[in-house]
């Protein structure tokens, strides 16, 4: 019984740790990147006016943002570090992205046209060493001719602003602007990157994009978040897939204890399994016993590993960090995993899979035994009795 519960506890656990990672990971991406990407072939966007107006008419289109990206060096004293650089409106970024709710500092609404402030991700400032009202100075690939030839540009920004998302892939690496700049800055006179879209229900962006490549007018390059992000997400799915294989070994390895188990009771049962047949009780019967005997452990031991397991991951944010505060370590290094904390999602229906499966491995082990159990001979088992 104890055996099915562990297995059955740590399957229910794992699996909600893994949901609960994989929902984290795609509510902080998107709080960055865009459910829906419009751009131009060509990288650049000309009309975007007109493709945020068709684009905003669909239902599902809650917002249009455009933005200007583009790739930089940031250096601060001696500390030189490459970034994405985003150039923003801020009032409708707000609308498309989470990062105005994750400002630590300062707010989206600082970067002004023609001030050349900066908003950098947490991570990104202090790896530079810089801090709220200092300057620092971005170098961008777009070169510029001199008489003493081809040299980089430079240009000077305020730091008006430092935000965290808690995904280092963007604490670590994104700069933000405002959309005016980065039009000088890289060049592009009134054209823009892109636009970026939000939607009512994120689910439904392949959904979405595809009406959206037949209705709009223009050529346009349409990428929704599950292209831009595939093999990642991808990626988890099938190592929850691989998780929950493993982890139901540890199941079929408490099944084949009740395998084992009823074989010692057959054998322990001989002479009451031979009066009871001598009595008239049928083969069905006495397979019957047994059968039920190893359905009971099977149904005992998954009640308690759901009662466990569930428990476990409802409580997985309490009880891991008093485990880490405990015992002084850290499961999850932000830096590698890009989630410092441990999240936990329970899935009904994982839930009642792994309870499914556990119960009919517990009765397939019962088949075997109650089948030997079945064939004993009366004349046989009481023989020397």
């Amino acid at each position: 019984m104890l055996g099915i519960a562990l297995g059955v506890a740590a399957l229910i656990t794992v699996l909600s740790v893994m949901n609960g990672f994989q929902d984290e990971l795609r509510s902080r991406i998107l709080g960055v990147a865009a459910h829906i990407e419009i751009s131009g072939f060509d990288n650049t966007l000309r009309n975007w006016q007109s493709a945020a107006t068709q684009s905003s008419k669909l239902p599902e289109v809650v917002a249009a943002a455009p933005y200007v990206e583009g790739q930089g060096l940031l250096a601060y004293n001696e500390a030189v570090q490459g970034t994405m650089v985003r150039g923003i409106l801020p009032e409708d970024e707000d609308r498309v992205a989470d990062i105005g709710r994750k400002m630590t500092f300062g707010k989206l609404a600082n970067l002004r046209a023609g001030e050349w402030g900066i908003i950098l991700g947490a991570d990104l400032a202090r790896n530079l060493g810089v801090q709220m009202g200092e300057k620092v100075t971005l170098i961008t690939p777009q070169g510029q001719v001199t008489p003493a030839g081809m040299v980089p540009r430079l240009k000077q920004f305020t730091v008006v602003g430092i935000f965290k998302i808690g995904m280092y892939e963007y604490d670590a690496g994104l700069a933000l602007i405002a959309m005016s700049d980065a039009q000088k800055l890289f060049r592009l006179g009134d054209s823009v990157t892109g636009v970026r879209l939000k939607l009512t229900d994120l689910y439904r962006a392949p959904e979405v994009a595809s009406v959206l490549s037949k209705t709009l007018v223009g050529d346009y390059y349409i990428r929704d978040w599950t292209q831009s992000h595939t093999n990642f997400f991808r990626a988890v799915q099938m190592e929850k897939r691989v998780m929950f294989i493993i982890l139901l070994l540890i199941v079929a390895v408490a099944a084949f204890n009740i395998v084992s188990t009823l074989v010692m009771v057959v054998t322990d049962k001989q002479a009451d399994i031979a009066i009871l047949r001598t009595l008239g009780a049928s083969q069905m019967s006495i397979m019957k016993i047994f059968m039920v005997q190893g359905a009971v452990i099977g149904v005992v031991g998954t009640a308690l590993g759901l009662v466990a397991g569930i428990a476990l991951a409802l409580n997985i944010g309490v009880v891991v960090p008093f485990i880490e505060h405990t015992f002084g370590v850290q499961f999850l290094s932000a830096d590698v995993y890009q989630i410092s904390e441990l999240p936990s999602k329970l899935d009904w229906h994982d839930v009642w899979v792994i309870t499914g499966v556990s119960l009919v491995l517990s009765w397939l082990a019962t088949i075997y035994p109650s089948w030997r159990a079945s064939r004993t001979n009366p004349a046989e088992a009481l023989r020397y009795e």
